[in-house]
């Protein structure tokens, strides 16, 4: 079962962009902007926003729960392993325990990472010292807030995390929610 997240229960923006076509595909991948998790993944998003608030930040969430059906979708528009799973192998995202998320400010402006969230480029990498030390230190914040909050970081997509045993976890298909994003 998986737990939508959503405010006021959560206090995050939400900005689903594969709901719209203002994604890598250019096309809407989900019919509906509809934000689920994994109960163990949503735990640990309340202790995230608890950490951002603590550094007069919020959490802006792009996508979190990615069906089977939505993963062949990217995956036939950027058919590239280090960014898309390859979804016969599958994708954190189709288990409901991964999210893609960014830090925004008190103004509700997000923090500049040096990409922008789904830009396939090295430069979208953690670790990268090619980036101003502005950039540098808001990825360093927002792997800190995600990180102590228990999630794993994805090395190639610096808004990527998952949980630490992701794998445990079944895949799922829309059917698994009731179809209610494909």
């Amino acid at each position: 079962m998986l737990i939508d997240i959503a405010p006021p229960d959560y206090d995050i923006d939400l900005d689903l962009l594969y709901a719209t076509a203002d994604n890598l595909s250019g096309v809407p991948i989900y019919r509906a902007p509809v934000c689920l998790l994994h109960p163990e993944a949503a735990r640990r998003l309340r202790a995230s926003i608890a950490l951002a608030h603590g550094i007069g930040c919020r959490l802006r969430v792009y996508d979190a729960f990615r069906p089977v059906e939505a993963q062949w979708r990217l995956w036939h528009a950027f058919p590239d392993p280090t960014y898309i799973a390859d979804p016969r192998l599958g994708s954190n995202h189709t288990r409901g325990v991964a999210i893609d998320l960014t830090l925004v400010d008190a103004g509700g402006r997000p923090l500049d990472m040096g990409t922008g969230f789904d830009e396939m480029t090295e430069r979208s990498h953690h670790g990268r010292t090619d980036l101003t030390a502005d950039q540098q230190r808001n990825r360093a914040l927002l792997l800190g807030v995600m990180s102590g909050a228990g999630w794993d970081h994805y090395a190639s997509e610096w808004w990527h995390y998952q949980l630490p045993d992701a794998e445990r976890y079944p895949l799922l298909a829309d059917t698994a929610v009731g179809g209610r994003m494909m």
